[in-house]
């Protein structure tokens, strides 16, 4: 069954849109828009609503107010259509592991009621996409956690969606396998034209496959960009410095005269420094220091990062592997 998309700009569309669960915010009042054909990110940490965010707009979960589009169709009013349009790839496994990869595609096709040869064609294509056509008569049970989150990524692929969900794609699998997953989803982006949307705690991942991403912290969009603008308003080069106890504020207050210091925080007993020249490093920081008599007992220096994005605007930090 081929899907036929209106002619949008904005695949997604989301105003407003909120959801309560027992009373708490698990989606507050957040507004976005995905363009066509791109790969956007949703990012932070364990309950920060990404999955309630995806849940809604897959039209599974009703919000509480607020509304969105997908692929041009209302998420309440238009619910067969929005699935129809959209592949979705749950964070839990949702394949039979009795199976082999190929009956698993195979009976998901069927689901969708694609005939006979639409369906050995689709199955064939998509197993291949994701490198999984040496190993389609194997049982899943036997598959490694990396050929898993393949083949789901195969089965949200089946109808050759205008837009992938993908809901935590890579969790579970080793640094090696996450790697080539997320070339397998820069190819279906690429060679498929399908436009891909996805929920992450693995900033790292964020970074390497999507063109915009958005932030989400306690149910509400903190900040949305591109990964290179998101590092690059928080400055040129990160400085972390711990100084003799009881010298912080005296060297904050030398510090925040300078021009070429963007922003000051104090994280913990370090201070950190975002420099606007990127240029401005190390040796500078110690000079300064020693000239004003203070005392640095330990120092260090690195590029922005899109962590350091996610600490700079939501105070906390994501752990990678």
């Amino acid at each position: 069954m081929d899907i036929v998309s209106k002619e949008i700009e904005d695949i997604i569309e989301v105003n407003k849109l909120t959801k309560r669960f027992n009373g708490s915010l698990a989606v507050d009042d957040i507004s976005f828009t995905v363009k066509k054909g791109e790969i956007f990110g949703l990012v932070g940490l364990n309950g920060a609503g990404k999955t309630t965010t995806i849940l809604m707009l897959a039209s599974l979960l009703n919000p509480d107010s607020g509304s969105a589009t997908v692929c041009g169709y209302d998420i309440l009013k238009e619910k067969d259509d929005v699935r129809r349009s959209i592949g979705l790839v749950f964070e839990e496994q949702a394949v039979d592991t009795y199976l082999t990869g190929k009956q698993n595609l195979d009976f998901t096709a069927r689901m969708y009621n694609l005939p006979k040869k639409v369906r050995a064609k689709r199955v064939a294509d998509v197993l291949n996409t994701v490198g999984l056509t040496d190993n389609a008569n194997v049982r899943v049970k036997d598959y490694s956690g990396g050929m898993l989150r393949r083949l789901e990524i195969a089965r949200g692929m089946l109808t050759y969606p205008n837009l992938l969900f993908l809901d935590e794609p890579t969790i579970g699998v080793d640094v090696q396998t996450r790697r080539y997953l997320w070339d397998y989803v820069k190819r279906v982006n690429k060679e498929m034209g399908m436009t891909v949307f996805l929920a992450t705690s693995y900033i790292e991942e964020a970074d390497y496959l999507c063109n915009r991403v958005a932030i989400m912290d306690k149910g509400r969009l903190v900040v949305t960009g591109t990964p290179e603008g998101l590092k690059a308003s928080i400055g040129e080069n990160i400085i972390f410095l711990k100084l003799s106890k009881g010298s912080e504020k005296n060297f904050i207050r030398l510090l925040q005269g300078m021009g070429y210091v963007k922003r000051i925080e104090e994280r913990g007993d370090l201070l950190e420094l975002s420099m606007k020249e990127r240029e401005m490093g190390i040796p500078d920081i110690v000079r300064i220091a020693r000239e004003n008599r203070f005392i640095i007992s330990s120092i260090k220096s690195h590029r922005p990062s899109l962590n350091d994005a996610l600490l700079h605007y939501t105070g906390k930090k994501i752990e990678e592997e």
